[in-house]
């Protein structure tokens, strides 16, 4: 069985990820390309019919949502304009896989979710929302590493870079100029949330949090960088620390457990034991960003008709959540939030 599909936008994660891993999934079938301009949709050169807002009578985005040999659309546009979209596709009876955030604030990803169990809602269209970090094989490893190791005592999660003018990703204009509170804070940071709540599960979930955030270089407004404790239903509390502006490196996601410590850095799983002070370590260095994974469990899941619950829209609101308690708590010096999902 072969999905006709549609990718919507055709910026960088696109040219990058999206064409590719479309591509590679027997389960899928690329028929056309949208984009705001049919320049852009022509750079591509995806050899597929294209729409665009300046293409003229017939090939407009919501023309291409008429079409019965697509029945399925990925969604990687700028994260304020990507709801009505959403919206118009399932209205259509699309089955759509669209980039994280799920939104730009809590408040918009409620009323998307209370849209997707309306009966406005084409009888059959799914919705997932996208997120590679948890299909990335070094994080899928590192979860069941954790699960073996006993009741989880603490965490620290770091993520440290320095984006600088001139980059592929803040020379984009919506990114350079974000509309949305946390700019790359809440753009890159629910990869972070999400790929920590992995690695935790269910028993060490996150119930409250207290942060500060600075902006260190001002070309990253509003903030670029917070620092926040998280405590957990099980009574434990842990840290995540991330920063799009600081001259510190590199990421590492560590959970302490009874048995052992399981730390993941992207490519690597080190897993320590308390008995015997043993330590592995296992290479994932070609498991890439994790988008081809996703994308291809997505078409899986059209086809056995069973949405997978690491795509639902109530994972990406807890990731967004925890984002946007973290940039109130930074707003009030500290004030501690409690998380209502």
């Amino acid at each position: 069985m072969s999905i006709g599909v549609a990718i919507i936008g055709s910026g960088i994660f696109v040219t990058e990820q999206h064409l590719p891993a479309v591509k590679a999934s027997s389960n899928l079938t690329l028929k056309a390309i949208y984009s705001r301009s049919l320049k852009s949709a022509t750079a591509l050169n995806a050899g597929v019919d294209l729409y665009s807002d300046d293409s003229g009578s017939g090939k407009t985005y919501h023309d291409l949502l008429l079409r019965d040999d697509i029945q399925a659309v990925i969604l990687a546009l700028p994260i304020l304009t990507q709801p009505e979209f959403i919206e118009a596709a399932l209205v259509a009876g699309k089955h759509v896989l669209s980039e994280k955030p799920i939104a730009g604030d809590v408040k918009r990803a409620e009323q998307l979710i209370e849209f997707y169990k309306s009966d406005k809602v084409k009888a059959g269209a799914t919705w997932a929302v996208a997120e590679n970090f948890r299909f990335l094989d070094s994080f899928v490893f590192g979860k069941k590493e954790v699960e073996k190791l006993g009741r989880v005592l603490g965490f620290r999660t770091t993520m440290f870079t320095h984006v600088k003018l001139g980059g592929k990703y803040i020379e984009t204009e919506w990114r350079k100029k974000p509309a949305y509170q946390g700019g790359f804070l809440l753009d890159g940071g629910v990869h972070f949330t999400a790929a920590t709540r992995m690695l935790l599960g269910d028993s060490a979930k996150p119930t409250s949090l207290t942060a500060y955030t600075h902006l260190l270089q001002k070309h990253l407004p509003p903030v670029d960088t917070v620092d926040s404790i998280w405590q957990t239903k099980s009574g434990i509390s842990g840290t995540f620390s991330v920063s799009f502006g600081t001259s510190l490196s590199g990421s590492a996601y560590t959970v302490a457990c009874e048995k052992g410590t399981v730390t993941v850095n992207r490519g690597k799983v080190t897993v320590t034991l308390v008995e015997g002070d043993k330590t592995t370590e296992t290479d994932f260095s070609d498991e890439g960003s994790g988008v081809k994974q996703e994308v291809l469990a997505w078409a899986q899941s059209l086809v056995d008709g069973k949405p997978l619950g690491t795509q639902s829209p109530e994972e990406a609101l807890i990731d967004l959540e925890l984002l946007e308690k973290m940039l109130r708590s930074g707003e009030q010096n500290g004030k501690a939030q409690t998380l209502q999902y």
